[in-house]
């Protein structure tokens, strides 16, 4: 019997799917929350979430690291809960949970036993409005956000790397500052600045509810209705207007020489659009080509010719994230093999990006990536979690329901041309951002 391959399936699959095969329904409260159900019947767990449309790119200047601040200041009392209960009450019920920043939103979550749902909704709906702040709670709390920037940033060159070129790519926009803060501005945060955050964006008409996995519609519904419903909206609620990036008329490029360093690298950023409300076309090309030039070592552009062909590199690929309220980055990095300077990877880059844009993608591996990226769009339905984050993220950076339902079919819809013209349009090295990460006392002498 001869069998079909099985990506032919995988799109037969994608084709018969319908746009709400999800089991996703949504409904607004009268003091204007929205909330969106993911219907998951396979196990009796449910995801709630609580998205706030604030992020660091939020903040005003000055106060970098607030909305990183409140998040941990959220998990301590409130008029009915003492310091920490939320989180002790769910992992006696046999549950987790936590919460994010991002620059454009703070998310809380709880995963738990379906019929658990109530209980951590009362609790989570009680934090949005009656957070108290002892003197103890926030100055404890700062110096622990203050220890995690030490760990996760100050002390990982490549993270002080990444910090310092998202910084050169935005000269005027926020997302140039790190969501965790710069630390001088991280250490003079007071309680006042917490509460001032909280009151301003903490609240019904600012948030969105996500609840997948075992529970009904209809019963969610009622369950917000109690809980997140007698909540009173803020007025005035501002609206989300930032400060525009100038146009970048020059090439950008940092040497940054640190004594941790394990292996120098090239990165290089370019600004990239965003996915935008109802035309999401020339996102789904950037997703396209960031798979294409870089998703797999063995298969991708970059990888076949850098690190398998010319044996130049250990390591080459590129990255596009979409979901952003404003213009996001695509981003390369080449990372050499031994005795390969830097400045020979970044040209090896180069070449092949040349090549690439002279001759576009050879149309076996262009079908080959588009189908790999239908595929991984049906698995990712089986991770009710990710969905939830998903639905969430999306509405909470400019998106809406449809656009999160349309995207598998931007992406397969997807044209050689469209990659290509996004490409031409993406490289333009006096838009671009480079940096080598290096080891001190290089004699190799940046362009």
């Amino acid at each position: 019997m001869i069998r079909a391959p099985l990506w032919v399936g995988l799109l037969l699959a994608m084709a018969a799917a319908p746009a709400d095969a999800e089991g996703v329904s949504h409904f607004t409260l009268e003091n204007g929350m929205d909330a969106v159900v993911i219907e998951d019947h396979r196990a009796p767990v449910v995801v709630h979430m609580v998205w706030y449309r604030a992020g660091s790119a939020d903040e005003a200047r000055g106060t970098s690291g607030v909305a990183h601040f409140l998040e941990h200041l959220m998990f301590k009392g409130t008029d009915e809960l003492a310091s920490g209960e939320l989180s002790a009450t769910v992992e006696i019920n046999g549950g987790s949970d936590n919460a994010f920043t991002s620059n454009d939103y703070t998310a809380y979550f709880q995963r738990i036993a379906a019929d658990r749902l109530e209980l951590v909704m009362r609790m989570e709906a009680d934090r949005m409005r009656d957070l108290l702040l002892t003197e103890d709670d926030w100055q404890t709390e700062r110096e622990v956000i203050i220890e995690e920037r030490n760990q996760r940033t100050d002390s990982d060159p490549g993270a002080l790397m990444g910090e310092q070129m998202r910084a050169a790519q935005y000269l005027n926009h926020p997302y140039g500052t790190p969501i965790i803060g710069w630390r001088h501005e991280m250490e003079a945060l007071t309680r006042d600045d917490a509460l001032a955050w909280y009151r301003r964006y903490y609240a019904p008409n600012d948030a969105v509810l996500v609840v997948a996995g075992d529970v009904d519609p209809a019963e969610v519904e009622r369950l917000a209705r109690e809980y997140y419903g007698p909540l009173a909206p803020t007025e005035g609620l501002p609206q989300r207007s930032r400060v525009s990036e100038p146009p970048q008329l020059a090439e950008r490029r940092l040497r940054m020489e640190d004594a941790r360093v394990q292996r120098p690298y090239v990165l290089r950023s370019y600004l990239a659009p965003e996915r935008d409300a109802g035309d999401q076309a020339q996102a789904a090309a950037l997703k396209m080509l960031a798979e294409l030039l870089g998703g797999n070592a063995a298969t991708s552009v970059l990888g076949r010719a850098l690190v398998f062909d010319s044996k130049q590199a250990i390591f080459a690929s590129a990255r596009y994230d979409g979901v952003s309220l404003d213009d996001t980055t695509f981003t390369l990095v080449v990372v050499p093999a031994e005795g390969v300077g830097l400045g020979e990877a970044e040209a090896a880059m180069d070449a092949v990006l040349a090549g690439f844009l002279r001759d576009g993608p050879d149309p076996a591996q262009f079908a080959r990536i588009r189908t790999q990226i239908g595929a991984a769009e049906i698995y990712a339905r089986d991770n009710v979690q990710g969905l939830a984050q998903r639905y969430g993220e999306a509405l909470t950076s400019g998106l809406t329901i449809a656009d999160v339902q349309s995207w598998p079919d931007a992406l397969m819809a997807v044209s050689e041309d469209e990659v290509m013209a996004a490409a031409r349009q993406l490289f333009d090295r006096r838009r671009s951002v480079t940096g080598w990460l290096m080891l001190p006392g290089s004699d190799e002498v940046m362009p």
